[in-house]
């Protein structure tokens, strides 16, 4: 029975370019394939995608392809020069190949940047042998595409916090759909020129669509909130007011620690956490929390507001919301100390936020779950020195349309 040729053309199902010789490395590492345009075919603009005129030249540039089993292939494509009536210069035809001015092929293009989805940028140039700057560079030219440009469409619902993403108190805005959990856009910094910059890319009809805005309670966000969408409700949520909370309580503790006698001090050491706490597991815990709340009314009064403090955000109508905010203000106000009483003050001058919560029960704890994710991704490349790249790394991550 006759041998069949073997042809390697199969694995090169290009319309516009025909397989013209081939050589491999004696340690079959290495493929050279020899690849020309297919004269049958009128030369096309890579610009605008209209047949060409003349041709100007022809050069020939090497372009890496998908590696053909272990060994590393590498096109020598000879591709000519045309001059381009409609755009009106001479241009690089187009292959249905390889881009103009990249030295990889489209399809090695387009599973770089599937594998990016899933490995970091190093594992991915390890993989291919390849430059992590090429790999990179290619990933961000394909989000770009995708993410490039904010998509401010089906916004009703959205949620507004910082994310740090260097040392030295260098943050970033984040902004998520809060009904799909979308990131729709990333910032630098967290001024009120920040937030201005994504409300400028919306139109007055996108902007009469927002409902509400859940954020903490940042002046610079409220401010750009209040002039950018005036009709939409600013929603304060319950866990920054939390944390606040908790640095207040312990302000209290080292002011309760100083005034103690020296046979008491020992009670209030290894309590900070105690006292933020809300559910403590181990036995010699929970006593020594109630040693010290015996000891010192004032922590115990601290320790009742913490825990009624979420209570606010828990009801459903404003008139019992604003009876449980008087309320919670009015114990808070019996305790003598400076940074409760600003505390108390805060949350008066805030109080349409908090009690907006009843209408819109939205918050930002989605966005800390994000946050924990978006650190994932930033540890993951060691940082990254793009911001550009971080923020669509992060749209990419956070797509519920993308299946990575």
């Amino acid at each position: 029975m006759p041998m069949s040729t073997c042809s390697i053309a199969a694995y090169f199902p290009f319309r516009r370019v025909r397989i013209a010789g081939q050589s491999v490395a004696a340690q079959a590492d290495l493929a050279m394939i020899d690849v020309v345009p297919d004269e049958r075919f009128r030369p096309i603009c890579h610009a605008c995608g209209r047949q060409a005129g003349r041709i100007q030249q022809r050069e020939v540039r090497a372009v890496r392809d998908l590696n053909f089993g272990s060994a590393r292939v590498i096109l020598r494509c000879t591709y000519r020069k045309v001059w381009c009536r409609q755009c009106s210069q001479v241009v690089v035809e187009d292959l249905e190949l390889f881009d103009p001015y990249r030295r990889v092929t489209r399809r090695l293009a387009r599973a770089i940047h599937e594998l990016c989805k899933v490995m970091t940028v190093s594992d991915v140039a390890r993989h291919f042998g390849l430059n992590w700057k090429t790999v990179k560079n290619i990933d961000k030219a394909f989000l770009e595409d995708q993410y490039g440009q904010t998509d401010y469409e089906g916004l009703r619902l959205l949620a507004v916090d910082e994310i740090a993403i260097k040392k030295g108190q260098q943050y970033m805005t984040v902004v998520i759909d809060h009904i799909t959990g979308r990131v729709v856009w990333m910032g630098t910094g967290r001024k009120k020129e920040t937030l201005d910059a994504f409300f400028a890319g919306m139109s007055d009809e996108q902007k009469a669509r927002v409902e509400a805005v859940a954020m903490d309670m940042w002046r610079p966000y409220i401010k750009s909130v209040s002039q950018a969408v005036p009709d939409a409700k600013i929603v304060f949520d319950l866990y920054h007011v939390v944390a606040s909370f908790n640095k207040v309580i312990d302000a209290v503790r080292l002011m309760e620690f100083r005034a103690a006698s020296k046979e008491y001090k020992g009670v209030y050491k290894g309590a900070k956490f105690l006292l933020l706490k809300r559910r403590i597991r181990r036995k010699e815990h929970r006593e020594h929390l109630a040693s010290l709340l015996r000891l010192n009314e004032t922590l115990l009064k601290m320790v009742v507001l913490r825990d009624q403090l979420p209570r606010i955000w828990g009801y459903h109508y404003r008139g019992c919301a604003a009876r449980a905010l008087d309320d919670w203000c009015g114990q808070a106000r019996t305790i003598d100390h400076p940074d409760v009483t600003a505390f108390v003050r805060m949350l008066e001058s805030h109080r349409e936020g908090i009690l907006n919560h009843c209408d819109y029960p939205i918050h930002t704890s989605k966005l800390e779950g994000i946050n924990n994710k978006i650190k994932v991704i930033k540890r993951d490349a060691y940082g990254y020195h793009d911001e550009r790249y971080f923020s669509l790394k992060v749209k990419q991550a956070f797509d519920p349309n993308c299946g990575n």
